[in-house]
């Protein structure tokens, strides 16, 4: 798949795939963010993308990035496939859930993104479904 890319700031390095297995590359932080104890910052990741028709990306945490004192504030992120404007850079909104201020460098590998495809449903309303197919509600299977 070839998607369209643009950096803000192009002395930063591209997003790449760090090793042949990688199923999403890292995107780095555009700037110098500090975050105070518990409060959500908005780290810019330098890129915009236009990814194909039928097409998102998915913004994600790296696995290491909890180590920073950091997580997704909003879980993940999904870019549409009209996110794609000259202002539409790519942005981690990061939730710092440690007692002191976090600072993430310039350059630090701070998320991940994957492209992924869909295919958009259609909604066929229906009064119940069949009998003998209730399982009881959500969290019903238990722990183990």
């Amino acid at each position: 798949m070839n998607i369209k890319i643009k950096r803000v700031d192009k002395t930063l390095s591209l997003p790449a795939y760090k090793t042949s297995g990688a199923v999403a590359f890292d995107v780095s932080a555009r700037e110098t963010v500090t975050i105070p104890a518990g409060q959500v910052g908005y780290i810019p990741l330098n890129v915009i993308i236009e990814v194909p028709e039928n097409c998102w990306v998915l913004l994600a945490p790296r696995s290491s990035t909890h180590k920073l004192g950091l997580t997704s504030a909003n879980g993940i992120g999904i870019g549409d496939r009209d996110f794609c404007g000259e202002r539409d850079e790519y942005v981690f909104a990061a939730l710092n859930f440690t007692q002191k201020e976090v600072t993430v460098e310039r350059g630090t590998r701070i998320a991940q993104m994957m492209v992924m495809q869909y295919q958009p449903v259609m909604f066929t309303e229906v009064e119940s479904f069949r009998e003998n197919n209730d399982r009881g509600g959500f969290g019903t299977t238990g722990l183990k």
